[in-house]
Formats: structure tokens, C-alpha cells, sequence
């Protein structure tokens, strides 16, 4: 039997949030290596500049990411064990957190085509 597509059933607004914290954690400029339990710490998290911002080669519109800047975003995605706290307050993603497919990073990141 095939998995089912969210089985955490993470709202939409916690499912973009996780993609962007997915691709932050994947990109050296913006997080920092594993640590022993595999959970990547954010350095930082991307300022926004107009409607806009960048996370490497993809730019990602600032509606796609309020939850960035959501408590209750960050909560439910630690309850779940997709993220926990990070050093200076800023998450880290969790080998589940890296793992979970929320299928929206082409939705979201928009890269360019040449």
C-alpha cells in the first residue's frame, strides 16, 4: 500500500513553512552542520525585501512565508518532532523534519530557467 500524502496531516500553512525550513537546512549559508542526532540548526532566517526573498538559487514570494515568523507554526512542527530548538533560538530540522515530503518545494521555490 502506498504512503499517504501528508501523514501528519500538516496544514497548508505548516506544510510551506517545513519546505522552507527544509531547503534553509540544506543550504550552508543558512544553517549549520548536523549534530548528534542529526538535527540541522538554522543560523538565520531570511529577511524578506519587498515581496520577495532568496534562499540560494530560488526565490521565494514573502505570502508563501508568514509562517516564518509564526509561534504557533514553529510549535506544532516541534510536536510533531519536525523541528525542536536551536542554538539562539532558531529551529533546527530533525532527520524527520528533513525526510517528510511535503511536496510543495516546486511550488514555492522558484528557480530560474536558465
Amino acid at each position: 500500500m502506498p504512503e499517504r500524502p501528508n501523514p501528519m496531516k500538516l496544514n497548508p500553512l505548516q506544510a510551506r513553512t517545513l519546505a522552507l525550513l527544509q531547503e534553509l537546512a540544506s543550504l550552508p549559508d543558512f544553517s549549520g552542520p548536523a549534530d548528534a542526532d542529526g538535527n540541522v540548526p538554522l543560523r538565520f532566517l531570511p529577511e524578506p525585501h519587498g515581496d520577495h526573498f532568496h534562499l540560494g538559487s530560488a526565490v521565494v514570494r514573502s505570502r508563501d512565508a508568514t509562517g516564518l515568523a509564526n509561534a504557533a507554526v514553529f510549535g506544532a512542527l516541534s510536536r510533531k518532532g519536525l523541528v525542536v530548538a536551536g542554538p539562539r533560538g532558531l529551529p533546527a530540522v530533525t532527520p524527520m523534519g528533513q525526510a517528510y515530503d511535503t511536496g510543495l518545494a516546486g511550488q514555492i521555490l522558484h528557480r530560474s530557467d536558465h
